[in-house]
């Protein structure tokens, strides 16, 4: 077992299958830390494996609100806040990891598409210590934020696919309305 862990991602918004994802990891290790990939425009960037995912539309939660409703997530799972931390990550930005992640941790990962194997090559050329939980074609993925999002902002059902806590504060912290339709 590793003593620390980290896992990522822009979890705009956190679903099952982000759970599911950092459970895994966190059987795996002490302690756990969760990086919040994106966390503002500044440390944010495109990539050519995945453009898309560092435009505005498709990060519309703050950092502070993904931080607050993964706390709660977890915390409602069980774990003490003791087992787990969340920090900023920028992932576009490797130069910058030293300064928010213990570059001797486990870094965990998961596969399906060309964005996956992207991070895979970034990790293993900067000397992390990395370790794939699964690998799976991109029509076996699952739940994507990107569905739960429209789901949110057209008013369809949308609270069976996150974990009942990310629901419950995302409802109290008026997320819904911020979310439009397309």
């Amino acid at each position: 077992m590793a003593e620390i862990g980290v896992v990522h991602g822009r979890f705009q918004v956190f679903h099952l299958d982000h759970l599911k994802y950092v459970l895994a990891a966190r059987e795996r290790c002490r302690h756990l830390i969760i990086g919040i990939t994106n966390p503002d425009p500044t440390l944010t960037k495109a990539d050519a494996a995945d453009p898309k995912r560092s435009s505005p539309e498709e990060n519309p939660l703050t950092y502070f609100e993904r931080y607050t409703i993964i706390r709660e997530v977890m915390l409602d799972q069980g774990l003490e806040q003791a087992d787990f931390s969340l920090v900023p990550f920028p992932i576009n930005f490797p130069e910058l990891y030293r300064f928010y992640l213990p570059l001797d941790a486990v870094f965990y990962l998961t596969i399906y598409d060309d964005w996956g194997r992207r991070k895979l090559e970034m990790f293993r050329s900067l000397g992390l210590n990395v370790e794939i939980l699964w690998t799976k074609p991109p029509e076996q993925k699952g739940i994507r934020a990107t569905e739960v999002r429209r789901r949110m902002g057209c008013g369809e059902e949308w609270e069976h696919l996150v974990p009942p806590a990310a629901a419950s504060i995302m409802k109290r912290m008026g997320l819904l309305e911020r979310l439009t339709c397309r």
